[in-house]
């Protein structure tokens, strides 16, 4: 595969912290801005499917298929509603991988090759992001195994640095065994709310502890962003001048200038 392609695993083995939400969104966001946009469904809910209005029906061709190596991309990668934006849907058949996988010598870079294989070059992704499951399973490591970086979703609540410590350390353990040049892309805070103390101490502890690890712009707590799933489309979609979908478009851009220091000079 092409280095051009820069693959981002969002993960945080907390549930309820927005990972799926900033999935999509980040994914939306990034082909609004006229990026080439792959989301891989790696959680066994299968929500970010949902999210993007692929029915049950429609998910034939799994994420579970991909990694086996029983479906080519060409099989597995469906275009979304959203333009330049795609996505290899997952079911319910990824929670045994853990049990399935066990005795594969290679199964925690099944992600990693598949998303190597000459037949990934033809489509030109820019980004591929991985929705990872809440938990730090064989499934988030290949997620880790095959990403250049990481993006943690942080809920602005009591605890939420807890728990953080253990996810860094899985990384660390990824990068000294696996994949050296994993690195954090950063740690955004979901579901801020300004007029909160709480949020504003949270940040503030985020920011002392993880310095400039913690990504500038901040995602409110917003109906929309809650809404627009039930609806099967991003909150970009579903209503585009949203305080939530202004926030990802600064999250797409902030990434992309951190991707690509030149645009930091035209941002």
């Amino acid at each position: 595969m092409t280095n051009a392609a820069r693959i981002i695993a969002v993960a945080n083995q907390k549930g309820g912290v927005g990972k799926t939400t900033t999935t999509i969104n980040l994914g939306a966001a990034l082909a609004e801005l006229g990026q080439s946009v792959l989301l891989i469904d790696l959680d066994p809910q299968g929500n970010a499917s949902t999210g993007l209005g692929i029915g049950p029906q429609m998910r034939a061709v799994t994420t579970y298929d991909f990694l086996a190596g029983d479906a080519t991309p060409d099989e597995a990668i469906q275009p979304t509603t959203v333009p330049r934006l795609s996505i290899i849907p997952a079911t319910t058949d990824l929670s045994s991988a853990d049990i399935e996988l066990i005795s594969n010598e290679k199964r925690s870079f099944l992600l990693h090759d598949a998303l190597r294989q000459l037949p990934m070059d033809r489509f030109g992704f820019d980004y591929i992001l991985i929705d990872c499951p809440p938990s730090l399973n064989i499934l988030t490591v290949n997620a880790m195994v095959a990403a250049h970086s990481v993006i943690v979703p942080l809920q602005s609540e009591f605890f939420a640095l807890e728990g953080l410590s253990q996810l860094m350390l899985t990384i660390r353990e990824v990068r000294q065994t696996a994949n050296t040049s994993l690195r954090i892309a950063g740690v955004v805070l979901t579901m801020y709310d300004r007029r909160n103390n709480l949020s504003q101490q949270v940040e503030a502890d985020a920011r002392e502890n993880l310095g400039a690890l913690v990504f500038t712009t901040v995602i409110p707590r917003n109906v929309r962003l809650s809404e627009a799933p039930s609806f099967a489309m991003p909150a970009l979609t579903y209503d585009s001048q949203s305080a939530g979908s202004q926030a990802y478009r600064q999250l797409a851009r902030e990434l992309m200038a951190k991707d690509n220091p030149q645009l930091q000079k035209v941002s």
